[in-house]
């Protein structure tokens, strides 16, 4: 189970300002496939029936980033130090998670909801937990079904291939699956229909994605529509950034902070109007049982 932590008005303010210099980085160095990678690794680990893994920030820990699925993500956690040390408050477990976020965000993708508060773990798991790109079907829904996520989380996570590449002294493989490897769009699952291309990899996780007719329903769908494949995305994304993770809820007076500083945008008006009154509606409502 990922822990959770105490979060206020400040908190929230925090992590905002890094959403900020998370931007700023990941533009300016075109690190967003391998900070998203390294989202989804920490996450990945999450085992549903141990209550185990998951989003808590352990792949800071030498032990864990050096299992062989994570070659070359030091280069992510140590990217992501600079933003920790600006804002010491933020737990590495939200950072990495949030840097996921914005690395879809800033690449044309979908807005996915954040919702902080994840506690640091310094217990890491065993190796052997995330996917395997050699494998085929059986084992991408024995990986995913271990965290507790479906057949449609896995065919939409695994768009977000549309990022990056692969490199072989990481992998053992190269190249990257799209023709645009910093743009986050549905053109994985048109290029995964086409067959095999020049110069773009198709792992057997990926042709695994065919030989299944219901993975293959989701390739179709997300091919034709990129509407569909972002909405899809943006909410497996979101479980599997809070594997295991309850997010704490603020107190009346933090909402009510916390509206304030949201109003400070004109796209946060009417999200702050509500907080304060839904809030207010619930300590009158408490006060009153």
């Amino acid at each position: 189970m990922v822990g959770s932590i105490a979060i206020d008005a400040e908190y929230l303010k925090e992590i905002e300002k890094a959403r900020r210099d998370l931007r700023s980085l990941i533009s300016s160095r075109s690190c967003a496939p391998i900070m998203l990678r390294l989202a989804w690794h920490d996450a990945g680990t999450y085992d549903a029936k141990t209550r185990t893994g998951g989003p808590d920030g352990s792949i800071r820990h030498e032990q864990e980033y050096a299992h062989n699925a994570n070659n070359g993500l030091k280069i992510a956690i140590d990217l992501c130090e600079g933003v920790k040390a600006k804002h010491p408050r933020i737990t590495y477990a939200d950072l990495y998670q949030l840097a996921g976020v914005v690395a879809v965000e800033v690449t044309g993708g979908p807005a996915i909801d954040f919702a902080p508060g994840r506690k640091d773990s310094s217990e890491s798991p065993e190796e052997g937990r995330l996917p395997d790109g050699a494998q085929g079907v059986s084992h991408l829904r024995d990986i995913f079904y271990r965290m507790g996520l479906s057949d449609k989380d896995i065919v939409a996570l695994s768009g977000g291939h549309t990022l990056g590449r692969a490199h072989r002294e990481r992998s053992g493989y190269e190249g990257p699956w799209t023709k645009e490897p910093l743009k986050f769009d549905n053109s994985y699952f048109v290029e995964l229909l086409k067959g095999e291309s020049e110069g773009l990899l198709k792992l057997p996780t990926d042709k695994a994605l065919l030989e299944d007719p219901k993975f293959r329903y989701y390739v179709e769908l997300y091919a034709k529509d990129e509407d569909a494949f972002f909405t899809d995305y943006a909410a497996s994304h979101k479980k599997l950034s809070e594997l295991g993770f309850n997010p704490p809820s603020l107190g009346f007076k933090d909402a009510v902070k916390n509206s304030a500083l949201l109003a400070q945008s004109a796209v946060g008006v009417a999200v702050a109007a509500a907080v304060v009154i839904f809030s207010y509606f619930y300590e009158v409502h408490r006060k009153t049982k």
